[in-house]
């Protein structure tokens, strides 16, 4: 059995940036749908109000989450990789059904898998950005007028919106496999509880076996 020590692996700002950025998009999600009249909670013109706010209270987020990520070097960890990919996607698969061994090792300098690189990598340079453009067509949206300026002026909405909400689609399930992935780690709360103190418990490397005979 592989020995293990407890690290400080996520900091506070990291910490902090995660749950924000949580609590946001399923509070953009649970208003988002409402605008879209698949129920009735706040009301649609509170709701408009509150979309609005917390798309603003999002897009400051990003800028200091980015800003963090440069400074500290963190952005490294979602660099792709494809070694152990495809252990990680059987892992996933099957292989956590079965208690197999997890095919890589978190560490401070490389906490996420192959898998959770490339999602995440995706994620942050494609479907947050797509979002964060169309939504702010959607914030700015104005039919062309006489003598207005071409450029600040959309035809119709309809694009945007399939484009808006296929992507609020898409962070939503990435939520949910968030959630079930949460429950794969060293026990069924230990990642949970990692993002919320800070520390886990992680595994030592094992010593080269051909160097211990030298």
């Amino acid at each position: 059995m592989s020995k293990t020590y407890k690290a400080y692996v996520y900091k506070g700002f990291e910490r902090f940036w995660h749950w924000t950025q949580a609590f946001l998009i399923m509070f953009l999600a649970l208003t988002g749908f409402e605008i879209h009249s698949s129920y009735s909670l706040f009301g649609f013109e509170t709701a408009v109000d509150l979309h609005s706010k917390a798309a603003w209270a999002f897009i400051v987020l990003i800028v200091f989450a980015i800003f963090w990520h440069i400074t500290t070097g963190e952005w490294k960890q979602y660099l792709p990789t494809t070694r152990n990919l495809k252990a990680q996607i059987e892992f996933y698969i099957t292989g956590i059904f079965r208690n197999a061994p997890h095919p890589t090792k978190k560490t401070l300098i490389s906490k996420l898998n192959p898998l959770q690189r490339l999602v995440y990598l995706g994620l942050k340079v494609f479907i947050i950005p797509v979002m964060v453009i169309s939504g702010l067509l959607y914030l700015f949206f104005r039919y062309p007028q006489s003598g207005s300026i071409k450029s600040l002026a959309v035809e119709n909405l309809e694009i945007i919106a399939l484009i808006h909400t296929a992507g609020a689609f898409l962070l939503v399930a990435f939520l949910i496999v968030h959630l079930y992935l949460i429950t794969t780690g060293h026990t069924i709360t230990s990642n949970l509880k990692a993002m919320i103190t800070g520390w886990e418990e992680l595994e030592e490397d094992e010593p080269d076996t051909n160097e211990a005979k030298q």
